[in-house]
């Protein structure tokens, strides 16, 4: 069994129906504005980013969860942008399919945030 590692993704509503579409085991590709597809690897800074940038934008926002394998992982460096746990990785689009082969288990939602009424 390779070893994987927990890595998180703030989505907005659309592509949270496009993940459940694929049985929760893929991303859907990126749209041709979106080179990158930006894994975050801490919980706290998709919790930030889907409370305080996809509520406002879209109404809602969820953070998923999901593993994959660390040795795959390696290739991506680890880019930091702005405070010390905002780190992510980014994926070239072109690479999201090889990348969603190495998803281990489904994607799983574990927060959800909507605007206040």
């Amino acid at each position: 069994m390779p070893e994987t590692i927990f890595l998180y993704r703030p989505v907005n509503q659309q592509e949270l129906d496009l993940i459940a579409g694929s049985g929760w085991k893929s991303f859907p590709p990126r749209l041709p504005e979106q080179p990158i597809f930006y894994p975050v690897l801490n919980e706290e800074y998709a919790v930030q980013i889907s409370r305080d940038w996809n509520v406002p934008y879209y109404g809602v926002g969820y953070v998923v969860r999901f593993a994959v394998d660390t040795d795959y992982l390696k290739q991506f460096a680890v880019e930091n942008v702005g405070d010390p746990m905002h780190n992510e990785l980014w994926v070239p689009a072109e690479q999201l399919v090889e990348f969603n082969q190495h998803i281990d288990g489904p994607i799983e939602v574990i927060a959800e945030f909507r605007r206040s009424q």
